[in-house]
């Protein structure tokens, strides 16, 4: 077995973008354009209206992941909720969609925070319907190992012998959410056709492949060969812990232009899109008529009406989640 190594470190860039909220951006700037099949990947956080009001996207998906906190969605097609730590959204923008991601804020103010990446669609896929799919907190296997000091969110993947391949996007991605206490040592095993990047969402002791610490906020990208990475927490104190997300794709043999939040195999077609939603056609016809409901920021009144958020109906539809397992088990 061969290990990956890390072929450069990318230290993310602070922005404020939407309407004020704060992203630690550190692909999609000058020092990392793109790393196929991804386009963008953003840390954000945000309070109040400090979040992302609507606006279109096409020719790519984006999945969004909430660490803190809760982040409340709609679109033009009518998908809307609200999404809570743990949970996943993918959006596939296809053809187009105008859609709106807004925080919201709890009782003592803390931000909601998330993480959320471009991943590219095939050339022949770029003019599908724009389709939603929520992956809920509960619906997500761990591993733990080393005596409690590593865990693993196997959001898609395979890691210590738990598998969950789940659809994320179109093509298939690799989805990692490891915290590694201090002295805590991991193994990920990693497949040979995918380009994997390694970001790190809290702490500054993280040694990766026993030769090199990648920090807060810091993306680690891989080299193409290599079928494993290995690393260790090397803080000594007990509340040095550290988070990151390994993430992995198969490229895509294409190039990919963008302009904003529009994707296309050409500069001139990428215009043309932009042109397109101007214009309310070719796929955009739906945004002249459409208002959105959360732009402006996210009331209780939401939640517990169109929105469906209320922690109450969560706890429902996991209770009935736990309810299926048991009755399939039961089947079996």
């Amino acid at each position: 077995m061969s290990t990956r190594q890390i072929s450069k470190i990318v230290s993310s860039k602070l922005k404020v973008e939407g309407m004020g909220a704060n992203i630690h951006r550190s692909l999609g700037i000058v020092q990392q354009r793109q790393f196929n099949p991804f386009l963008l990947f953003d840390h954000f956080s945000g309070t109040g209206n400090k979040g992302f009001p609507a606006h279109p996207h096409k020719g790519h998906e984006t999945i969004t992941y909430v660490l803190q906190g809760a982040i409340a969605h709609e679109d033009f097609t009518g998908a809307k909720g609200i999404l809570y730590p743990g949970d996943l959204q993918f959006m596939t923008a296809g053809k187009g969609i105008m859609h709106s991601e807004m925080p919201v804020t709890g009782e003592n103010g803390t931000p909601s925070i998330g993480l959320q990446l471009w991943v590219d669609l095939p050339e022949s896929a770029r003019d599908m319907a724009p389709r939603y799919r929520d992956l809920r907190e509960w619906e997500i296997p761990e591993a733990v190992v080393d005596d409690g000091k590593v865990s693993v969110k196997v959001i898609s993947g395979k890691s210590y012998g738990v598998e969950s391949i789940k659809s994320l996007a179109y093509i298939p991605i690799d989805y990692y959410h490891y915290k590694v206490k201090a002295g805590g040592v991991f193994k990920q095993e990693l497949r040979p056709d995918f380009n994997y990047f390694l970001y790190v969402i809290k702490g500054k002791s993280l040694e990766v492949n026993g030769n090199t610490v990648v920090e807060e906020h810091q993306n680690a990208y891989l080299e193409e060969k290599g079928d494993h990475i290995f690393g260790k927490n090397i803080g000594d104190q007990e509340e040095e812990e550290v988070e990151f997300a390994l993430i992995g794709a198969k490229p895509l043999d294409q190039k990919a232009y963008y302009f904003g939040t529009f994707v296309s195999d050409s500069l001139e077609q990428v215009k043309k899109d932009f042109q397109d939603y101007k214009d309310g056609k070719n796929g955009f016809e739906k945004v002249k008529d459409w208002e959105s409901l959360i732009s402006k920021g996210v009331t209780q009144e939401m939640i517990d009406g169109p929105l469906n958020g209320s922690l109450e109906a969560r706890a429902a539809r996991k209770q009935a989640y736990i309810d299926s397992l048991a009755k399939e088990a039961v089947t079996v």
